[in-house]
Order: C-alpha cells, then sequence, then structure tokens
C-alpha cells in the first residue's frame, strides 16, 4: 500500500453550543435552553451535526477516531437529552446518547448499554464537608476534553482522549480537600468498560486544583488489569495524565494536557513493558461576542500499538502530528457554527 504521510482534512459546522471536528466537516449543534420543572430538576437537549470529507480518501470512516469519524455525509455525531436532580441529599443523572460517536465508541457494550452516555445515582455523605459517592455509567476525568464538543475550545478532539476512557463504569468518592483542592477517587471494571470483561476490578484518582477562577490543574491516575479474552497477553496497565486549563471564559483561552501510559504484557516467560504518550495545546482568541478563532498542536506516540489498531499492515509504529485551526461564530448564546481544518503527518505508514 502506498504510504501516505499527509492527511489534510477540513470542517465546517454549525452548533448550537460550542464543537469542532477534523476532516472537511460542516458541523451543526443544538443545545436546548433548559426547561426546569423544578428547583432542582433540569431537563436539557443536545445536538452535535456535522458534515466532514478528507483530502485523501473516499472511504466512509475516518481511521482512529470515534468521535465526528463519518466522511463525506451529513449526520449527528451525538444527540442527547439529559434528566437531572440534585438536594442537599441525593443526585442523579440521566443521558441517553445516539449519533456516530455512540456507535462507534460503544461498539463492545451489550445493545441495552450502548446509548449510556452517563448514568448515575449519588448521596452525600457529610453535607458539612460535601463529600458525595455516586454509582453508576460516569463520565471519565480522563485528559482535557471529553465527547461533548460543546463544551470545549476546538470542535474536534485530539488523539490524546480518542485513547484513554470517554466513560467509566463504577463508583465515585468525592472529597474536597480544601476550598480549592477536591479528590475523586474510582472503583471501576476497567479501562472503559460497562460490561467487565475480567471480572477483575480497577482503581482510578483525580486530584483538582482551582487557584483562582482563571486557572485549573487536574492530575489523573489509573491502574488495572488488563487482561481478556480478546486480549490474554495484557497484565496490568498505568497511566497518568496532567492538564491545565486557563481562563476558560476570556478572551484568550488556553488548556494543555501530557500523559504517559504503561501496558504489562506477558509472552511465553517472558514480560514485557510498552509505552504510549501525547502531549497537546490548545487556544482560542475572541475578536467579540460573535467570533473567535482556535488552533490546536498534538503530537501522538504509540509504538506498539497498544491504543491504537493499525489500519495498514505496513505501518511499522504508530506516531503523528496533528495542527488545527477553527473559526467560531456564535450564532445565538446556545447556537455556534465552526469550520475547522486538520492536518496529520506521520513516519509510518498509518494511512492509506
Amino acid at each position: 500500500m502506498k504510504r501516505i504521510k499527509n492527511l489534510k482534512i477540513i470542517l465546517f459546522f454549525l452548533l448550537i453550543s460550542p464543537s469542532i471536528n477534523g476532516q472537511d466537516i460542516l458541523h451543526i449543534q443544538v443545545d436546548s435552553t433548559n426547561i426546569n420543572s423544578s428547583p432542582n430538576l433540569k431537563i436539557s437537549s443536545y445536538v452535535d451535526f456535522y458534515y466532514g470529507t478528507r483530502s485523501n480518501s473516499s472511504e466512509e470512516t475516518i481511521p482512529y477516531f470515534v468521535s465526528n469519524n463519518k466522511s463525506n455525509e451529513f449526520t449527528i455525531n451525538l444527540a442527547y437529552v439529559e434528566l437531572s436532580y440534585k438536594n442537599k441529599d441525593v443526585r442523579f443523572k440521566f443521558l441517553p446518547g445516539f449519533g456516530t460517536y455512540m456507535n462507534a465508541n460503544y461498539m463492545s457494550e451489550p445493545a441495552t448499554l450502548k446509548h449510556l452516555l452517563e448514568a448515575t445515582g449519588g448521596f452525600c455523605l457529610s453535607q458539612k464537608r460535601q463529600i458525595w459517592i455516586d454509582g453508576g455509567v460516569l463520565s471519565s476525568p480522563y485528559t482535557n476534553e471529553t465527547a461533548i464538543s460543546r463544551d470545549h475550545l476546538m470542535y474536534t478532539r485530539s488523539m490524546a482522549p480518542e485513547n484513554v476512557p470517554y466513560y467509566l463504569s463504577g463508583i465515585k468518592l468525592t472529597f474536597p480537600l480544601s476550598k480549592k483542592i477536591t479528590l475523586y477517587t474510582y472503583l471501576i471494571n476497567g479501562w472503559q468498560q460497562i460490561k467487565d470483561n475480567n471480572e477483575k476490578k480497577s482503581v482510578g484518582t483525580q486530584l483538582e486544583f482551582k487557584p483562582n477562577a482563571k486557572h485549573t490543574i487536574n492530575w489523573n491516575t489509573y491502574i488495572g488489569d488488563e487482561r481478556s479474552a480478546t486480549a490474554p497477553q495484557n497484565r496490568m496497565r498505568y497511566f497518568s495524565d496532567i492538564f491545565w486549563l486557563y481562563n476558560l471564559d476570556g478572551k484568550w483561552s488556553m488548556t494543555s494536557c501530557i500523559y504517559l501510559g504503561k501496558q504489562e504484557q506477558v509472552k511465553g516467560n517472558l514480560k514485557n513493558s510498552h509505552y504510549w504518550w501525547q502531549a497537546n495545546a490548545i487556544f482560542r482568541h475572541r475578536f467579540n461576542d460573535k467570533w473567535s478563532i482556535s488552533g490546536r498542536l498534538e503530537y501522538f506516540n504509540d509504538p506498539d500499538y497498544i491504543v491504537v489498531s493499525p489500519i495498514n499492515e505496513g505501518a511499522h509504529k504508530f506516531d503523528v502530528f496533528s495542527q488545527s485551526i477553527a473559526i467560531n461564530y456564535c450564532i445565538k448564546s446556545n447556537a455556534l457554527f465552526r469550520m475547522e481544518g486538520r492536518n496529520f503527518r506521520s513516519s509510518s505508514d498509518i494511512f492509506f
């Protein structure tokens, strides 16, 4: 197969709520006005609509991505209705999700669980200290991006969140250590699993530091046994990331994330360790209340294909450098149109 070191992607979007994707894309995202039937009950909805195309292929699916991964068609990346409730003692959240993101990211889950973006219930252990315990399908703490494009400076996801859990299944303890520091601990089924695949449990942590209103720094960890019927060679996986968010509502905004993962594997009597890592930086500049520009630089390296599956047998390793730029237009407070261009470069044959 011919090696293609360069992949260029351009996107156009219309959103109701912020979003951005990599490829040639038209994106529409809709975030409804909240409907509150009581002070504690919240009902809202969200639609992320896009069109994308690539410079080097007419294939339907964009490789290595679960977010906005369809090419040459108008479609829905993510749509959901959120129902949430909270008082001083209990809280719950239910978000059924639909779209190409859900189809790609939940392929391994049972049919009845394939549409659970989030489904949690919790109760307060200490009202004075605001200690909470929640259980169910939880949103993931890892990296500076989530699946919901509205919440981010760019519409598309970087390689970083696409290759760590977007969701977790288990229990979470929220424990404020001070006014500026909060500790979250997780006991979960595994690395992005609702249905457990080996009956062993994993643990995760998040330490959130907010020194002031403009800065947030998070340090996250994961430890778990990743052996399964499809990957019997896997043993312990260790992962840690740290990310920084700066002034997300300001004229100048920025976020950056670095992480490192280690996977232990056995082959015969030998035990080996394999590593993957990434780094990214994203910025946004607002010209006024309507217009802004966003950009991203990132590098991702997974030389032994631990979390990435190659689409080209000629690729001897996976490393990719990506750069993106986007123009954002805020139509209304809950509607945003975005156009993004994205370019990928690799030293190996990772694209057709």
